[in-house]
């Protein structure tokens, strides 16, 4: 929560600066209005215990009433959250309030997208650590608002051995030893592998996860069906998790093919934010 408030401060600070010039010269200091934050299309809320925190950092004196949950699906001209206060406070919030608002709803709504697409499949859909820096934490957090589930947090809450790491280390093998050596705190460990011959290194070695980074559905089917073999003979079955090239378009065939995750990058470096605006009166 102090990594949101400092945010929130951040953002207040680059908008407001050292004061709204426009309303200060128009609206009499003591004049009180009500405000609605209005959803402008159909979206996935997320973010409204942010705004609500912008409105009352700016000025304790607004009233803030919050309508509609994180998470819930909302249609176009649905009131988001109502807000009674200072006039010039109401419009000192309002960019930053909605910056917030329409960011995370959009990353709500297009992992939703996926998430639909998905139904019935029992595949989970992952975030990544291709976040907004800064935001990580509450991108991740409108990802889960959307239906989605939250990958590693950083670098510091698993092992994930990537291609650079192989490459460094001579071998999938010697990297997930050199792992396994210096694992004491018993975190999960996750191999990325480009060939089948990796892929087999990486089960045979203990991984607990294999990522297939860009595998095109048929090599991941038959990817799955070689780690479903494999298994037979360590007595432990790998989490698979499909990764690289995901779309709107390709993700119901990567879906099919058994794996239990599918990664995706664009829920947080390509989502467009939603459409969403205040009224005064």
């Amino acid at each position: 929560m102090n990594n949101i408030k400092s945010l929130i401060r951040l953002a207040l600070s680059e908008d407001i600066g050292p004061g709204d010039a426009t309303s200060e010269a128009i609206i009499p200091k003591g004049l009180v209005w009500r405000a609605r934050v209005i959803a402008k299309e159909d979206m996935i809320l997320a973010g409204g215990h942010i705004a609500t925190a912008v409105f009352k950092t700016v000025d304790k004196k607004i009233a803030v009433k919050l309508l509609k949950k994180d998470g819930a699906r909302l249609k176009k001209g649905a009131v988001i959250m109502t807000a009674r206060g200072p006039a010039r406070s109401l419009l000192a919030a309002e960019r930053t309030a909605l910056n917030f608002l329409q960011r995370l709803s959009g990353i709500a709504t297009l992992t939703g997208r996926f998430v639909s697409l998905t139904k019935g499949s029992g595949i989970k859909i992952l975030d990544t650590r291709k976040t907004t820096p800064g935001l990580r934490l509450p991108e991740k957090y409108a990802v889960h608002c959307g239906g989605g589930t939250n990958h590693r947090m950083g670098l510091y809450d698993m092992y994930l051995i990537k291609n650079n790491h192989v490459d460094i280390a001579g071998s999938v093998t010697e990297a997930v030893l050199a792992v396994r050596s210096k694992n004491r705190s018993g975190l999960l460990i996750e191999v990325e592998v480009r060939n089948f011959r990796e892929l087999e290194e990486a089960v045979i070695s203990g991984a607990d996860t294999v990522m297939l980074d860009n595998f095109g559905p048929k090599m991941a089917q038959k990817a799955v069906k070689i780690v479903q073999k494999l298994s037979k003979t360590i007595k432990f079955r790998p989490k698979i998790e499909i990764s690289g090239g995901i779309s709107l378009k390709n993700i119901k065939k990567h879906a099919k093919t058994g794996a239990d995750f599918i990664s995706v990058g664009a829920l947080t470096h390509s989502a467009i934010a939603v459409d969403i605006c205040m009224r005064v009166k």
